[in-house]
C-alpha cells in the first residue's frame, strides 16, 4: 500500500476519525478533571550552609560549627549535596512520619514502612548556587470533588514539605551537639592536664627564686622567652588540633597532613630558636647557667598559662556550642498551598492523548481498508 493510498484512506474516513478522536478527549478531560487523582507539591527552599561560621574554634575541625563541615571542602554546593543526603534519609523521613502520624495515613503497619513510603514522595534538588529545593507529593483518592477536600490536600502539602526542613534542622543540630560535646570533652581533658603542669612549673619558679634570689631577667632575653612562649603555644594548639582531627579522619587525609607538614615546621622553628640559630636576637645556651634555669622556669610558666588561657576560651565556646539551641537551616521560601495540581495536566493530556487515539484511529481504518481490499482482491481472482 502506497502512501498516497494511504493519505486517501484517511482523508476519506477523517470524519468518523475525528468523531472518535474528539469524544475519547473529551471522555479523557473529564476523567482527568473529575476522577483521576490530583497531585499537589508545595516546594521549600533552603539557603546552603554558610562557610564562613566554620572556623576560629578548635572544635570547628570536628565540624560543630556546621554539620556539613564534615566532608566539605569549603564549597557550598559540597554542603548542599550533604543537605540533600539529609533529606533523603530514613532520620528525617521518619521525624516527618512521627509528626504527623503517617502510618495510619499510608495504611502501614510500622515507622519504618511509612517512612519508605514518604521518601518515594519526596523530591530534592540542588542547583548552580546550591539552594536546595524540596517538596512532597501528596495526591488525592479518585474521584476527588466527592471523595477528598483539596485545600486540606494542598495544605497538607505544605505542613509535609516544612516539616522536613524541620527534621533537617532537628538532626543538624543534634550532630552539632554531639561534635561540640566531643570537642568539649577533649579541650576539657587538656585544660586539666595543662592547669596540673601550670602549677607544677609555678611552683618551681617560685622556689628557685627563693633559693637563688633572682626575680628579674635582662629584657632582651625577656623578649625572646616570649617569642619562644609564643611559638611553643602555638605548637601546643597545634598539637591539640591533630588530635581533634586523628579521631575524623584518615591518616592520609589532605587537611590532617597539611596541619602535620605545620607541626613540623613549627617544632622545626621551636628547635632552632633553643640552638641559637643566628635568626634569633639572643639563644638561650649563651646564657649563664644560673640565668638560663630561670629563664626556661619563666618560658615554661608563660607557655601553660597562653595555653590554658587559649583552652579556656574553646572550652566555653564548645560548651554554648552543646547547649545552643538555635535554627542551624536558613530557610529561603517556606512552603505555601500551591494553587493548582502538579498532576495531572489536563490540558496537555487532552491534547497528548487526543493526538495518539487519531493516530490510533487512522492505523485501525487503514488496517480495516487494507484487509477489505485484500478480501477483495481474493474473491476476484476465485
Amino acid at each position: 500500500m502506497s502512501y498516497h493510498e494511504i493519505i486517501n484512506i484517511i482523508l476519506f474516513n477523517i470524519k468518523k476519525i475525528i468523531k472518535v478522536t474528539a469524544f475519547s478527549s473529551f471522555l479523557l478531560f473529564l476523567i482527568l478533571l473529575f476522577i483521576y487523582p490530583a497531585t499537589y507539591n508545595s516546594p521549600a527552599t533552603i539557603l546552603p550552609p554558610d562557610n564562613e561560621n566554620q572556623v576560629g574554634s578548635l572544635g570547628s575541625l570536628l565540624g560543630s560549627q556546621d554539620f556539613s563541615g564534615l566532608i566539605t571542602g569549603g564549597l557550598s554546593s559540597a554542603n548542599s549535596q550533604l543537605y540533600m543526603e539529609i533529606l533523603k534519609s530514613r532520620s528525617a523521613a521518619e521525624y516527618v512520619v512521627r509528626k504527623h502520624n503517617l502510618i495510619d495515613y499510608y495504611k502501614k503497619d510500622n515507622f519504618y514502612d511509612a517512612a519508605e513510603e514518604l521518601t518515594k514522595h519526596l523530591n530534592v534538588e540542588i542547583n548552580k548556587e546550591g539552594i536546595v529545593k524540596l517538596s512532597v507529593e501528596v495526591s488525592t483518592s479518585l474521584i476527588p470533588l466527592i471523595f477528598d477536600d483539596k485545600d486540606t490536600v494542598k495544605e497538607f502539602s505544605a505542613k509535609l514539605s516544612n516539616s522536613y526542613v524541620q527534621a533537617l534542622d532537628s538532626i543538624n543540630r543534634e550532630k552539632l551537639s554531639s561534635k561540640a560535646k566531643k570537642a568539649r570533652e577533649y579541650i576539657e581533658a587538656e585544660l586539666i592536664k595543662t592547669r596540673t603542669a601550670l602549677d607544677s612549673v609555678e611552683s618551681a619558679l617560685m622556689n628557685f627564686q627563693e633559693r637563688n634570689k633572682t626575680v628579674a631577667l635582662p629584657e632582651q632575653l625577656s623578649a625572646a622567652i616570649d617569642a619562644a612562649a609564643k611559638l611553643k603555644t602555638e605548637i601546643m594548639k597545634t598539637e591539640m588540633e591533630v588530635g581533634l582531627l586523628k579521631s575524623n579522619l584518615r591518616e592520609d587525609s589532605k587537611e590532617l597532613m597539611a596541619i602535620r607538614k605545620k607541626l613540623e615546621q613549627l617544632n622545626e622553628q621551636y628547635g632552632q630558636m633553643e640552638l641559637g640559630n643566628r635568626d634569633y636576637l639572643l639563644a638561650f645556651k649563651e646564657v649563664p647557667e644560673l640565668g638560663k634555669k630561670l629563664a626556661t622556669l619563666i618560658r615554661e610558666v608563660k607557655i601553660q598559662n597562653e595555653v590554658y588561657t587559649l583552652l579556656q576560651q574553646e572550652y566555653y565556646k564548645e560548651k554554648i556550642q552543646e547547649n545552643r539551641d538555635l535554627p542551624t537551616v536558613e530557610v529561603l521560601d517556606e512552603a505555601i498551598p500551591p494553587l493548582k495540581a502538579s498532576s495531572p495536566r489536563v490540558v496537555f493530556s487532552t491534547i497528548t492523548g487526543g493526538l495518539f487515539i487519531f493516530l490510533l484511529m487512522s492505523f485501525i481504518v487503514i488496517l480495516s481498508e487494507r484487509k477489505t481490499l485484500l478480501y477483495t482482491k481474493k474473491n476476484k481472482e476465485e
